[in-house]
C-alpha cells in the first residue's frame, strides 16, 4: 500500500469516532453502553465518556473473554466491567498491557489481579444498588472502581501507607477528570484483618489478598445474610470462597462456604498485618 493511501485510510478510520468528550458524561444508574457490539460500544463510550478508542477496544475484547468463562453474571456486572478504565489503575509503563489476562506488578510487592478473577469475585458477592461494601486490600484501586458502578457505598483499606496514598491520588485525579462515581469510595490505610468497625456492618465484603482462615472480625462485621468472597489457603495456593453468614432464631451464627472457581487454585498476595505471629500492629 502506498503511504498516501495508508494515511488517507487512517484518517477515515479516526473520523468514524466522534470527538472525545471532556469531561465524561456523569455516571447514572440508567446510563447503559451497548453490551454486545464492539464497534457500537467503542463509539458510544467515546461520545459519552471521552475515552481512548484503542483502550476501549481492548476492554471489549477482554470482556468477551470474561463472558466465555462465565466471569460476569448479570447485566449490571457486565456494565461495571465495561465502564471501568483499567488502564488508569496500572503503572504507566503497563498501560498497553492493562487488559491482559494475568497479574501485573504495581510496586510495593503487590500485583493487580487479572480481570477475569476480579470479574467473578465481583459477580459472586451480587452487589445491589445501595449495599454497603467493604474491600480489604485496596491495591491498585481497580476493584473498588469496578464496584462503584454497582453501589455508591464503598469502603476500602490498604495496609501499605504509600500505596494507599498513591491510589487515593489516582481516584482524586480521575474524579477531577469527571469520574464522579469514584468520589463514593472511602479509603484509609490500616490493617484490613480487623475490618472497619466504625463503618460496620456491611452487606458485602470482598478480600483481595490471601489468608489461611476467615478473619473473625470481618465475619462479625458482616450483616446476617451478608456475603464475603475471600481467597483462603496456604501462601500462593488459595481457593476463592463465597461465604454466606446466617443467623438463627437463637442468634447462633452459621457460615456456608462454596468455591467460586470449582476448586481451582488462585494465587494471591498474602494478607499481612498484626494478626500474624511476629508482626507488629497495622
Amino acid at each position: 500500500m502506498r503511504r498516501r493511501d495508508f494515511l488517507i485510510g487512517a484518517a477515515a478510520s479516526l473520523a468514524a469516532f466522534p470527538a472525545r468528550a471532556e469531561p465524561p458524561k456523569p455516571f447514572r444508574p440508567d446510563l447503559w453502553p451497548p453490551l454486545t457490539d464492539r464497534a457500537k460500544f467503542v463509539e458510544w463510550m467515546v461520545a459519552n465518556r471521552g475515552e481512548d478508542p484503542t483502550y476501549l477496544g481492548r476492554r471489549f475484547d477482554r470482556y468477551k473473554v470474561l463472558l466465555s468463562f462465565n466471569d460476569l453474571w448479570t447485566s449490571a456486572d457486565k456494565r461495571a466491567f465495561l465502564f471501568t478504565p483499567r488502564e488508569e489503575f496500572v503503572l504507566p509503563e503497563d498501560k498497553e498491557n492493562a487488559y491482559v489476562g494475568h497479574y501485573l506488578d504495581i510496586g510495593f510487592g503487590v500485583t493487580i489481579t487479572p480481570p477475569g478473577t476480579m470479574g467473578r469475585m465481583t459477580s459472586a458477592i451480587a452487589v445491589r444498588h445501595g449495599d454497603k461494601v467493604l474491600e480489604i486490600g485496596t491495591g491498585s484501586g481497580y476493584q473498588s472502581a469496578l464496584l462503584s458502578y454497582l453501589t455508591p457505598r464503598l469502603w476500602t483499606i490498604e495496609i501499605i501507607p504509600q500505596l494507599a496514598s498513591r491510589t487515593r491520588g489516582v481516584y482524586d485525579r480521575l474524579i477531577a477528570k469527571g469520574y464522579e462515581e469514584f468520589s463514593t469510595i472511602t479509603t484509609k490505610a490500616g490493617d484490613g484483618y480487623y475490618g472497619w468497625p466504625d463503618a460496620a456492618p456491611f452487606d458485602k465484603i470482598i478480600v483481595t489478598c490471601g489468608i489461611d482462615h476467615i478473619p473473625p472480625p470481618l465475619l462479625q462485621q458482616l450483616k446476617p445474610d451478608g456475603v464475603m468472597v475471600i481467597p483462603v489457603g496456604p501462601p500462593g495456593a488459595q481457593h476463592i470462597l463465597k461465604v454466606v453468614k446466617k443467623t438463627g432464631a437463637g442468634d447462633e451464627t452459621t457460615v456456608a462456604r462454596s468455591d467460586i472457581f470449582g476448586g481451582k487454585v488462585i494465587p494471591f498476595v498474602p494478607l499481612t498485618g498484626g494478626h500474624q505471629p511476629g508482626d507488629g500492629a497495622g
